[in-house]
C-alpha cells in the first residue's frame, strides 16, 4: 500500500478542485502535470494507478491531506463520485455513506425515484432503517410518495446529505 510520502512525490493533490497532477514520470503514459488517472465508466469513481496498484482518488485524497488511510470509507457529501474536492470528502461507515444515496436502486429504477415504486393504481414509498423495511405509504403520485420518502430520509438517516 502506498505511502503518504511516496505518493507527494509523484502526485500534486489541490484541494479545491480536487485534482491530482503528475509530479514525475512513473510510465511512458505518464507526463508531468498531466491530470492523473480515469474515471470508471461503471461505477463513475476516479481510479489512479501507483506502481502497478489501482486506487480510488478520494481515498489519495484523504492519504495525502491527513496522512492516514480511510477507514472503512469515503463518502462524497454531494453523492458526485469523481468529485474529489477536500469538502466534498468525509470519512464515514457504510452504513452511513449507503444513507447518502440518491439514485434510484434496482427495484425502483421503474419509477426512477428513489424510496418509490408502482404499488397497484398509485405509488409506494418505503425506507430501510438499520436493515429493516419501513413502508411509509401509498400515494396517488410519484411526486407525493418522494416527499414522504425524502421527509423520512431526513428525519431517519443521519448520514445523508439530501
Amino acid at each position: 500500500m502506498i505511502t503518504q510520502t511516496r505518493l507527494a512525490s509523484v502526485l500534486h493533490y489541490s484541494p479545491r478542485t480536487g485534482e491530482f497532477t503528475w509530479t514525475q514520470r512513473t510510465s511512458n503514459r505518464v507526463e508531468i502535470g498531466q491530470r492523473a488517472g480515469h474515471v470508471d465508466k461503471i461505477n463513475r469513481y476516479r481510479t489512479i494507478r501507483i506502481d502497478g496498484v489501482l486506487y480510488r482518488a478520494s481515498r489519495l485524497a484523504w492519504l495525502y491531506m491527513t496522512g492516514t488511510w480511510p477507514s472503512p470509507e469515503v463518502d462524497h457529501r454531494n453523492t458526485i463520485r469523481d468529485d474529489d474536492s477536500w469538502n466534498n470528502l468525509r470519512e464515514t461507515t457504510s452504513a452511513l455513506n449507503k444513507q447518502n444515496q440518491r439514485q434510484a436502486r434496482s427495484d425502483n429504477r421503474r419509477t426512477g425515484i428513489l424510496g418509490v415504486h408502482p404499488n397497484g393504481n398509485g405509488f409506494a414509498a418505503a425506507i430501510q432503517v438499520d436493515g429493516i423495511q419501513h413502508h411509509l405509504g401509498t400515494y396517488s403520485t410519484k411526486d407525493a410518495a418522494s416527499a414522504a420518502y425524502v421527509a423520512a430520509k431526513r428525519r431517519l438517516h443521519p448520514g445523508g446529505t439530501l
